[in-house]
């Protein structure tokens, strides 16, 4: 029985250290604060526990309940993850939990994360230490009055020297400035705060002291006060999506390929994985009496990544393909043989099961026509009715099963699905299998497909479909949402 307290970092999933993640991927139960990335939840192991213990207005969550739910779920045998926002020991109220976990004989771990008060002034342009401007850095919380924190001596600091860095301070702003001034720190001296900074909705406001009672940010901020504020050294520049939420519901065999790009386009991503690639019912024995029958057919078809992975990895050596022709239905599964060094003798135009039927050409008169279309279960017949009716003699076998997963969602994703700006289907699976999990009524305000049968899968649930990529790839995915919402 472990308990890892494990720091998520600021607010951009890819500032979890290695470890973090890397203990995520094995925990029974995560026990997370508000704050954390939903993206970050998604490394957790398919129906791990998650719990949200983050504290909202109007809510009075005890740290002592936190420290009881934790001890009580290492004790049965659990490997739990307390995942808390930026370090769990700056302010992350890690120690009590240490302590808690100590007198009740659990081993814990602290994974230590990337803490706001150096991260967000940085993805500001602001270092807090700058030769001859700064040597040194104190970090305070701003909770003036609380029980824990009501002792800050605020002019002292105001007194020495130095880059000063205030957490939660938004809410007692002037106070803390009226104080840090009564204690000898000038009016003007340079102020930087960062709402929610190293994510896509960051924004900041330089000021002076006397003015920071003005500034209108919302939390979490972070107030970087001490001339180092002055320096400007703007490089994180929030993309076309900057501000917007996505959801994304595909399979996280193959989330990679969507995430990525939406993020580097400044969304937030919700990953909500309703879906999963499993083996098919035999076990995969067809596909791979099929596969080392490889060089018997004229053509092998294949209509999506996972069907070139789950075929092509059944191959000793690439070479036992021997002359077999490869078709892609389009683009990204074009890309998905160049990664296993293959080009593809055609692919479709447009990426379709009709624009790969068009595209083949006619059998020759005497010649081999027998084609391998490895597929997933359930697919439409369109592309081996088609094939067939031009002649060829079709053997299609099932190479995986999509799933449904409905137990993916807790409340708390659920919630952010909900408030999310555009949720993304990658096919009629994941259309089903989300509205399964949530219903029509966490569906967000624009609903965006990757092509023609999948909105055709969203119209026919009852689902107003605002976006069909004209390109049916992850790509071209992205680029319609960007249009759609730029």
């Amino acid at each position: 029985m472990t308990v890892f307290l494990v720091g998520a970092g600021p607010g951009h999933p890819g500032l979890i250290t290695r470890r973090g993640a890397e203990v995520l991927a094995r925990a029974d139960v995560v026990v997370h604060d508000r704050l954390v990335p939903v993206e970050l939840l998604a490394l957790a192991p398919p129906g791990s526990l998650i719990v949200d213990v983050g504290k909202r207005p109007g809510e009075d969550r005890r740290q002592e309940e936190i420290n009881a739910l934790l001890v009580e779920h290492a004790m049965a045998g659990r490997t739990v993850v307390r995942l808390k926002g930026g370090d769990p020991f700056v302010f992350g109220r890690g120690g009590e939990e240490a302590m808690a976990l100590t007198a009740a004989g659990v081993l814990f771990e602290v994974v230590p994360g990337v803490t706001a008060a150096f991260a967000a002034p940085a993805y500001a342009g602001v270092p807090v230490t700058h030769r001859g401007l700064a040597s040194s850095v104190t970090v305070v919380t701003g909770r003036v009055g609380e029980e824990e924190t009501g002792s800050v001596d605020w002019e002292s600091l105001g007194r020495a020297g130095g880059t000063l860095v205030v957490l939660m301070g938004m809410a007692k702003r002037a106070d803390i400035a009226r104080r840090l001034r009564g204690g000898g720190r000038p009016a003007d001296t340079p102020v930087l705060v960062v709402e929610q900074g190293a994510t896509s909705r960051q924004r900041s406001v330089r000021c002076r002291l006397d003015e920071l009672h003005a500034v209108e940010l919302g939390a979490p901020a972070t107030i970087v006060i001490g001339e180092v504020a002055r320096l400007d050294m703007q490089w994180f520049v929030p993309g076309p999506l900057a501000g917007r939420t996505v959801v994304v519901t595909r399979a996280a065999e193959r989330v990679g390929a969507l995430v990525e790009p939406l993020r580097a386009a400044g969304a937030q991503v919700v990953h909500l994985p309703v879906v999963q690639t499993v083996d098919p019912e035999d076990g995969g024995t067809a596909l791979s009496e099929a596969v080392a029958r490889a060089p018997a057919f004229s053509w092998v078809v294949f209509t999506s990544a996972t069907a070139v992975d789950r075929a092509l990895s059944l191959l000793p050596d690439l070479r036992a393909l021997g002359t077999v022709r490869l078709a892609a239905v389009g683009p990204a599964t074009a890309q998905s043989l160049r990664e296993r060094q293959l080009v593809a003798d055609l692919v479709a135009e447009p990426a379709s099961a009709e624009g790969l039927v068009s595209c083949m050409p006619q059998p020759s008169e005497g010649a081999n026509v027998s084609v391998l279309y490895p597929r997933a279960a359930g697919a439409s017949p369109v592309l081996a009715d088609g094939l067939r009716a031009k002649g060829w003699k079709v053997e299609d076998v099932v190479a995986y099963r999509t799933v449904a997963l409905p137990a993916v969602a807790s409340r708390h994703l659920l919630d952010r699905v909900r408030a999310a700006d555009v949720i993304t289907f990658t096919s009629p699976s994941t259309v089903h299998a989300f509205l399964e999990v949530g219903g029509s009524a966490a569906v967000p305000p624009l609903v965006a497909c990757i092509g023609p049968v999948t909105a055709e899968a969203a119209r026919r649930a009852g689902l107003h479909v605002d976006v069909v990529a004209d390109e049916h790839s992850a790509e071209g995915l992205v680029a319609a949402v960007v249009t759609a919402l730029s």
